[in-house]
């Protein structure tokens, strides 16, 4: 008697299923089955919030609970970015071949177009932003990884010269997880390419930003993201060569729990400014009106 006055109860109500409902009886161990709308709810990945997407969305992809900056598709930010979503693509049918014949390239490459909406890992093009017309590189996580192969490399190269020809400032927001290896050699050529074209650029007098989103690392990181006149980054954003275990591994040593992201990035002189999202295109405008010579109207004395 007493066990049973005193036995477990349960802690939860229990709501009956659809077919419970309708025979008027809940079966034991029987879980209720609701449908939710996919693409309704949001995780974020680093503290857990639950958002509402269309919520996210207004708050640009930047998660209220913790301020994480969640990844962005490359025409996304460029929609963001440029003036009334404005903007002119360059080599918009460029693709990468397997010029290695490597295993199983062709169909990853197939399956990366299909789940990303890209044909590859670099969006460039043009655009303007306060009203300053600029040429823009955006590269996007989501195919690839964001890996530099040989497209990506020649994309960026065309986009400078063509920053360089026009005279315009040049935009690149990067992100990356390295050098696509399935391009071998090929992939880290682009380092030089885009490295040596940017030299150029520099010395015809051509002003480059360069803002790194989260992750941007390898052969990216080591090229065009780390070469800007200005260097920008999000908050959080990861930014360096190697990835934090190889290095832990290599140095055998315990790393800061902020390093390689953009606050620890600032404060060692790799970055000269932490943007929020929101802030973004406010802070290139600025830079742009400082940095771009003004045309004088003036007819003398």
């Amino acid at each position: 008697m007493l066990k049973d006055l005193f036995g477990k109860k349960r802690k939860y109500a229990t709501i009956p299923s659809e077919r419970a409902a309708r025979t008027g009886s809940v079966e034991e161990g029987e879980r209720p089955k609701r449908e939710i709308p996919e693409g309704l709810m949001n995780k974020c990945s680093k503290c857990g919030t639950i958002h509402f997407s269309k919520e996210l969305e207004k708050n640009l992809m930047v998660c209220s609970g913790c301020g994480y900056h969640m990844r962005l598709n490359a025409m996304d930010r460029i929609h963001l970015t440029v003036d009334e979503g404005r903007f002119f693509e360059y080599d918009a049918n460029m693709i990468s071949e397997d010029p290695l014949a490597f295993a199983g390239y062709t169909s990853k490459l197939e399956q990366q177009k299909s789940n990303s909406g890209l044909l590859d890992a670099v969006i460039t093009g043009e655009g303007t932003i306060g009203g300053y017309p600029v040429v823009l590189a955006v590269m996007s996580f989501d195919f690839f990884s964001g890996s530099m192969g040989s497209v990506v490399g020649e994309k960026v190269t065309r986009a400078i010269e063509t920053a360089m020809q026009k005279k315009y400032p040049l935009i690149i927001f990067s992100t990356s997880g390295g050098a696509r290896m399935q391009e071998g050699i090929l992939s880290l050529m682009q380092m030089a390419k885009t490295s040596a074209a940017l030299a150029k650029f520099n010395e015809a007098g051509g002003f480059y930003i360069s803002v790194n989103t989260d992750p941007t690392f390898g052969g990216v990181s080591a090229s065009f993201a780390m070469l800007g006149d200005v260097i920008l980054a999000e908050p959080g954003a990861s930014t360096g060569f190697a990835g934090r275990i190889v290095i832990e591994q290599t140095i055998r040593q315990k790393l800061p729990d902020n390093f390689q992201t953009s606050e620890f990035n600032l404060k060692h002189g790799q970055l000269d400014l932490v943007v929020h999202r929101k802030d973004m295109r406010a802070t290139l405008t600025k830079l742009l009106d400082f940095h771009t010579v003004k045309e004088d109207v003036s007819h003398g004395e």
